[in-house]
């Protein structure tokens, strides 16, 4: 989020200038004149290079949407969307296989002595706390087994009644996140084929768990389609005319472009947060920097402002509201 904006100026700037040594076609890096169309293979481009933003920014950007329906969902019919609905029998079959396997795997490195009694908040203090105790592979392996037993019988996860559904996806997600961290952290002296089996059964617990019905993608993305349909207008006019001092022209657009897409695709990628209109808003800015069009000093302090205040601002409204709700509930 931070240096995303940094990136975006300074990859768009040296792109724009490696593509005018290699690509000197005047017609690219010419403003466009009034109404009339741009060359066919200008407008190709372009539309390729906004398909590409397009993508990016909905693979991005429509997470926030998804996530916020799903919690909605989560918190008012949990027994229908807490737990994944469309679970077959065969992920059911797989699941159960998976769990004797990565019970195996605990067990070959349990630590000598008694069972935790409550392994439950063994495994929560150490994802809090980050400090592993010698009774983790144990506590670990007791969870799993007791989320094993709850889906065999009840014979899969759509079966389940509303008070086991919601302790059993909690149970999900610990056991989850304790495997994460485990494996991050380079754990007990795991072999490739236990590792394996470890990470097979982390990614079956998280199908269980952290899941998007199709509905609700299809929603997202006709609402942000809808959204930038009503407001293109808004958009194309502050980055076309705002933020230089000339207009934008097509060499600079399609830089800006194809230097936003590959920064928020790779974003998307390692799960990194970004904001979408912070770099492609520093694209253009770098474009204009490196052609020497100038910079719109008003423009450009406020995208300076918004770049700086954003994660402050959210995390202070956030802490407030949650005060808020920790003393009101």
């Amino acid at each position: 989020m931070l240096f995303s904006p940094i990136i975006g100026f300074l990859a768009a700037a040296l792109l724009l200038l490696v593509a005018k040594s290699l690509i000197p076609v005047p017609a690219l890096y010419r403003a466009p004149d009034g109404r009339l169309p741009p060359p066919f293979w200008v407008r190709s481009l372009l539309v390729l290079t906004c398909t590409g933003v397009s993508f990016a920014h909905g693979s991005n950007d429509g997470q926030k949407g998804m996530g916020l329906i799903m919690l909605v969902l989560i918190g008012t019919v949990p027994t229908v969307y807490a737990l994944n609905p469309d679970y077959t029998r065969d992920q059911v079959a797989a699941f159960a296989q998976l769990s004797r396997q990565a019970m195996t795997v605990l067990d070959a490195h349990d630590a000598d002595g008694p069972a935790p009694v409550n392994y439950h908040s063994l495994l929560t203090r150490y994802i809090q706390t980050r400090s592993k105790p010698p009774e983790a592979m144990q506590a670990l392996k007791l969870l799993a087994g007791h989320i094993a037993d709850n889906v065999a019988y009840f014979g899969g996860l759509a079966k389940m009644p509303e008070e086991q559904t919601k302790n059993i996806r909690n149970d999900m997600y610990l056991a989850s996140e304790t495997l994460r961290f485990l494996l991050r952290s380079g754990g007990p002296d795991l072999s490739d084929t236990e590792r394996t089996v470890l990470m097979k059964y982390r990614a079956a617990l998280d199908d269980a768990t952290k899941f998007i019905p199709l509905w609700v993608k299809i929603a997202v993305a006709m609402a942000l389609g809808l959204g930038t349909m009503i407001g293109w207008k808004r958009i194309v006019v502050t980055v076309g005319e705002k933020i230089g001092k000339e207009h934008l022209t097509y060499g600079q657009g399609a830089a800006a472009e194809i230097v936003a897409m590959n920064t928020i695709a790779a974003a998307d990628m390692f799960g990194l947060p970004v904001s979408t209109t912070h770099v492609l808003s520093s694209g253009v800015a770098g474009t204009m920097a490196a052609n020497g069009s100038g910079l719109q000093r008003s423009t450009v302090r406020s995208l300076i402002l918004a770049w700086v205040l954003t994660l402050p601002a959210s995390i202070v409204l956030s802490g407030c509201l949650y005060a808020l709700f920790e003393w009101l509930f």
